[in-house]
């Protein structure tokens, strides 16, 4: 049996002449303003409690590998296997602290002094302390050495969004902090007050074998890190012919899988259940859990062979999620979980590409907004039909004619008629904001293309990044329009972000030039409406009955 030696060491005593490395094969950070909210309320609790209080953060786990001489000092070089998040942001925090002291206070200069030597190795040719993974952007890199960063809105991943929003939110904290107290008084009481249980293990295979032991003891791991270790450990415990290459090849793996899943939020969680739902070995009704996804594939990863296919496969759902959720403009569609696993699915079938792939994405497209979007049914609707025909797609070859028709017969109970009377006279905008959005943009593809004109407008770009409100127009004011009317689908429309707070007051005839001004194709037709003629009811009704003639086309079979 493993025995486990911790240390339980204050963060000056765990940054004492270590040098830490996450390495590519682990998850990019991931914390949120709600973690990190925590933590900040647990230093402000340590603080609270008085001078002799102190507080447990965390385990973190270790890889020891090389020592490095820096001038006549000497590190460890260790790789962080577990609690990468709390440590860059307890480095980030020391950073927003060393850049907010007072060089004018000798004391304070001095302490600026100590953290950046903590942080950067000057000896070492500005070597840092920590050095992160998929941090392409180099922004975690370019703070603590030059104390910079872009602004969270710039971020095009969400790896890069949460490191960036981590250094704002420390800097708030700081400043928070240094209106109240002293900054000395914050650094001595991160640097001593906060304590960690750590693991420094010499051997790989040890690291996981460690892992398994804390995260049966409670130890807060997903359960997609979870599988992670699983299949390391697995392999590790192959003969030693069978690892040749192995350990290599997964740690290539999760690299690339890491890449993918810090591209958008929740990626991990649902790449590991669609992973395991279509490896299921009959259909089956609905999406596995996250913990019968780990079971089902740690069951199928006994040899070198099935754990680099196991790997191997989650890191093609991986991208395949990525496909399906990296457009915005679908989330009308793909906000429903059995819809996402089916275009997912569509995406995994390599034989099917090019004008045979689009298709039955359209196909999937146009009967899902038709179900969930324009019927408003919930995501309780269909799931077995959806989950059963993703499983077939992905393990019965089916052919592409078949798929389409499959998922004909899925849409077959929701007919567009029903649809088109569901949207008739009705609210159209409370509760359906998103679904909205989506059947405005679809009708601007479609003005664009009876125009003849290419579809690129940069105003949509912007309309995709903000919340639906912030664009949703009603022509007809809301505090002036019929109640029975404000609503309708015919007196709403899409403008650039923020346009419309600007218009409310004013009356549709009034609005037209600024309509115009938008480039926008749907806001330029509604302007030649309401500045020729009055709009009123009978008007909303004409422009809605126009719009739903074009959806029953639209959104038919």
């Amino acid at each position: 049996m493993l025995a486990i030696n911790p240390q339980y060491s204050a963060l000056s005593t765990l940054f004492s002449r270590r040098l830490f490395r996450i390495p590519e094969y682990q998850r990019a950070y991931s914390w949120t303003s709600r973690e990190r909210e925590d933590l900040f309320e647990d230093i402000e609790s340590v603080h609270a409690k008085g001078p002799d209080a102190g507080h447990f953060m965390a385990a973190v786990v270790c890889l020891r590998r090389e020592k490095q001489t820096l001038g006549t000092d000497e590190f460890q070089v260790v790789e962080v296997v577990d609690g990468q998040q709390r440590l860059t942001t307890l480095i980030i925090l020391l950073n927003a602290v060393k850049l907010a002291l007072d060089s004018s206070i000798p004391s304070e200069l001095r302490l600026t002094h100590e953290l950046k030597e903590l942080l950067v190795k000057s000896d070492g040719d500005e070597l840092l302390l920590l050095q992160t993974n998929h941090d392409s952007s180099r922004h975690f890199s370019t703070f603590i050495r030059d104390g910079t960063a872009p602004s969270s809105d710039t971020a095009t991943t969400i790896a890069d969004r949460e490191i960036l929003k981590a250094i704002e939110d420390c800097h708030k904290f700081v400043a928070e902090w240094k209106r109240r107290l002293v900054l000395p008084l914050l650094v001595a009481l991160l640097k001593n007050r906060l304590f960690f249980l750590v693991h420094e293990i010499a051997d790989e295979k040890s690291v996981y074998t460690v892992f398994e032991v804390l995260n049966s003891r409670g130890l807060d791991v997903s359960w997609f890190d979870r599988l992670k270790s699983v299949l390391m450990g697995a392999a590790f415990e192959l003969k030693k012919a069978n690892q040749t290459g192995l350990i290599t090849d997964l740690h290539r793996t999760w690299r690339d899988i890491y890449s993918v899943i810090g591209l958008r939020q929740g990626l991990s969680t649902e790449a590991l259940r669609f992973a395991a739902t279509l490896r299921e070995s009959e259909a089956p009704n609905r999406p596995s859990s996250e913990q019968q996804a780990v079971e089902l594939l740690r069951a199928g990863a006994q040899t070198a062979k099935q754990i680099r296919e196991v790997a191997s496969w989650l890191l093609k759902v991986s991208k395949a999620c990525d496909a399906v959720t990296a457009n915005p403009r679908l989330n009308a569609v793909t906000r429903i979980s059995q819809a996402r696993l089916l275009a997912v699915a569509i995406h995994l079938r390599s034989d099917i590409t090019g004008a045979h792939r689009d298709a039955l994405l359209v196909r999937w497209e146009k009967v899902s907004f038709r179900i969930y979007g324009l019927l408003c049914n919930d995501a309780r609707t269909r799931v077995g039909d959806y989950v059963r025909l993703a499983w077939r797609i992905a393990n019965e070859n089916l052919s592409a004619r078949s798929i389409s028709r499959e998922i004909g017969i899925i849409g077959k109970s929701f007919t567009i008629e029903s649809a088109i009377e569901e949207l008739r006279d009705n609210n159209c905008y409370e509760g359906w904001e998103n679904e909205l959005r989506y059947f405005m943009f679809r009708y601007e593809e479609h003005l664009a293309k009876e125009k003849g004109l290419n579809f690129k407008n940069e105003q949509w770009e912007r309309i995709w990044l903000v919340s639906p409100a912030d664009s949703i127009e009603h022509i007809w004011a809301k505090s002036k329009a019929p109640e029975k009317s404000k609503h309708r689908l015919g007196n709403l429309v899409l403008l650039p972000p923020k346009l419309n707070s600007k218009l409310q007051a004013k009356t549709p005839k009034e609005k037209s030039e600024a309509y115009r001004l938008t480039g926008l194709l749907i806001a330029g037709e509604v302007a030649e409406s309401t500045s020729s003629t009055a709009w009123n009811t009978a008007a909303i009704k004409n422009r809605e009955k126009a719009l739903l003639a074009w959806a029953a086309t639209e959104w038919a079979d």
